[in-house]
């Protein structure tokens, strides 16, 4: 019996390969798809493994696949780079079991570093490209990827967007089919990609290709929703389609669910018999350019944006432009202003006072991908550089190399996660242990993949003290590595940092501190509150610098000037406000019992 009930687009992928008979799925976490994974660790007939990066995630769902275990591997769209070395191989092999690629596009960079169009690496990879516009098709999307990568023997990609991951729909949702693989069976020709399998295979691919055409052309997943009297065809796909149909624009839709390969003999014999055909498309003119090609005069960013998330509004605006009258929207005809907030770290977060330090010593600072990103912006602004996970460690290299040859002479520092350590930042390290420049490395060891929700590191085991799961130390790794220049910090302890820091910015050769304060929010870290004396502020803000979310500058009864205030409720203790006031206001309630003044 089917049940019907409300799933982010993640939980509905995750459902699909549940019910799908999957096996094997694996992950790294990153927005927007980290709750894929979460998931799907509720399904006990899965086994589901957060991988120490996207690469080795993608290896083992492809080790499932050869095994003939239906097989997933989810992934951001950044997490595809690292991950396609092995992926353009796969690709030439005939896939055993079911094998699903999920990527998640973030159109508007809401929790990434840039745009990328994951159907142009479809493309690239010569794979077919799966687009769900909703939730139901999320979850049904998946099996049809599992059966077809099985009949077609092709890694499928399903293409999500942060919209559709996070937002919710109705789906029905039905039992498991189970499905049993035979087991890894050699075959050195299928399995082996070198000269001559390999050159062999590129005339299964393009076969391949040419098989997945064809099914396109009668597929269910490609939608033809002709509306009577209309001069003009709209093809889309994704979360655009949904948008379109809210505007009830009077235009025909050719929705295109399989949207790589495209039915290019079905979508022509379509758009002939329309005045204007016009592609609605997210980021790249993916579609917009082979219809093109294929010589089919069709429109889109010459009226639609080729950057961000697409709205009803901008597709109302954009279908104006080409002329198809559609009637405004409410929220068109009065927009309502969203206050914008910054991104802060959280109350209690260890990486503010190494923030903060590294603000007083004015260092050049190349930082890295984490929440300790959150230092480009005010009040600190300390990291001169964020690019990609890993990338703080060779960069510096570069800097410094640069620099000498300039004849320049100053100290450089670095900072890295507990999880990009391991994510990629081994190879950074081993690379930069011989190192004869002036550069200190900051390992930000909050035990915790913090920013993407709380999973944890091969550190999180010595927090916890918990014997039964695995870990590694981050210091014997680096001196595994040659390193011997190494200490661990308690970062809350804010003069010690300083003065550690001081010292090494003095020594030649590579310097590493790690920080060793854990994650607040994730371990629930909760010491007593501080509050703040107004007898003895002075109103100065350097409390306010630190830029911890529980203080800010408020009016005491019988004052003149306002002063900091510490909201309790808010506090979790960290002392770092208490410690860099100059005049000693800022007090803890632990032992100061009955002096809190209130506002």
């Amino acid at each position: 019996m089917s049940q019907r009930v409300v799933l982010t687009g993640n939980q509905a992928i995750a459902r699909g390969f549940w019910e799908g008979g999957g096996s094997v799925a694996a992950s790294y976490p990153g927005s927007p798809t980290v709750e894929i994974l979460e998931t799907l660790k509720e399904y006990k007939e899965v086994y589901s493994h957060w991988a120490l990066n996207e690469k080795i995630a993608l290896e083992i769902a492809i080790g499932g696949s050869l095994a003939g275990g239906r097989s997933l591997v989810s992934m951001k769209h950044v997490g595809l780079n690292i991950a396609l070395d092995p992926f353009m191989t796969f690709t030439q092999i005939k896939t055993n079991g079911g094998f699903v690629l999920v990527v998640g596009d973030d159109p508007g960079l809401s929790s990434s570093q840039n745009e990328q169009d994951t159907r142009a690496l479809a493309r690239f990879a010569k794979v077919a490209l799966l687009e769900p516009s909703t939730a139901q098709e999320a979850k049904d999307f998946v099996a049809a990827a599992l059966h077809m990568s099985e009949e077609y023997h092709t890694p499928v990609i399903i293409r999500l967007t942060s919209n559709l991951c996070h937002s919710r729909g109705v789906v029905e949702l039905h039992e498991r089919i189970e499905s049993t693989g035979q087991g890894f069976v050699k075959d050195q020709a299928r399995y082996n990609m070198l000269p001559p399998y390999a050159n062999a295979q590129q005339h299964f691919m393009r076969e391949r290709l040419l098989r997945l055409a064809e099914l396109g052309e009668t597929s269910p997943l490609n939608r033809y929703e002709p509306r009577e009297g209309s001069a003009c065809l709209v093809i889309t796909s994704a979360l655009p389609y949904c948008y379109l149909k809210e505007l009830n624009a009077p235009v025909s839709i050719m929705k295109l669910g399989l949207s790589y390969p495209l039915p290019l003999s079905r979508l022509k014999a379509i758009a002939a018999n329309y005045r204007q055909v016009l592609v609605l498309e997210e980021l790249m003119p993916h579609m917009e350019s082979e219809l093109q090609a294929a010589g089919l005069g069709v429109y889109g960013k010459e009226y639609f944006p080729f950057t961000g998330e697409l709205t009803s509004d901008e597709i109302r605006i954009g279908l104006a432009r080409a002329g198809v009258p559609v009637e405004a929207s409410p929220s068109a005809l009065d927009p309502i202003s969203t206050p914008l907030r910054t991104p802060i770290l959280c109350a209690g977060c260890p990486h503010r006072p190494v923030f903060d330090v590294l603000r007083e010593a004015k260092v050049d600072v190349i930082g890295d991908i984490g929440c300790y990103s959150l230092g480009i912006l005010e009040p600190f602004e300390v990291l001169n550089t964020v690019i990609s996970m890993g990338a703080s460690l060779g960069m510096i290299q570069g800097v410094a190399k640069a620099h000498r040859h300039a004849g320049i002479s100053r100290p450089l520092v670095a900072t890295i996660g507990d999880g990009t350590f391991f994510h990629s930042g081994l190879s950074g390290f081993a690379d930069l242990a011989k190192t004869t420049e002036n550069i200190t490395v900051i390992v930000l060891d909050n035990h915790t993949t913090a920013m993407t929700g709380g999973q944890d590191t091969l550190t999180t085991r010595s927090y916890l003290k918990d014997d039964s799961r695995y870990g590694m130390s981050i210091m014997e790794v680096l001196k595994s590595f040659g390193i011997k220049d190494i200490q661990e910090i308690d970062q809350f302890h804010v003069v010690k940092t300083k003065r550690v820091l001081a010292e090494a910015l003095e020594r030649d050769g590579l310097s590493v501190i790690i920080a060793t304060r854990p994650c607040a929010l994730n371990f629930k870290v909760k010491n007593p509150h501080f509050f703040v004396d107004p007898k003895v502020c002075i109103g100065c803000r350097r409390c306010v610098k630190v830029n911890c979310p529980p203080i800010s500058m408020l009016m005491y009864e019988g004052q003149q000037k306002k002063q900091s205030f510490i909201d309790p409720a808010h506090c979790v203790g960290c002392s770092v406000c208490s410690q860099v006031c100059p005049v000693k206001a800022i007090k803890s309630s632990a032992t100061l019992k009955g002096q809190e003044v209130q506002p």
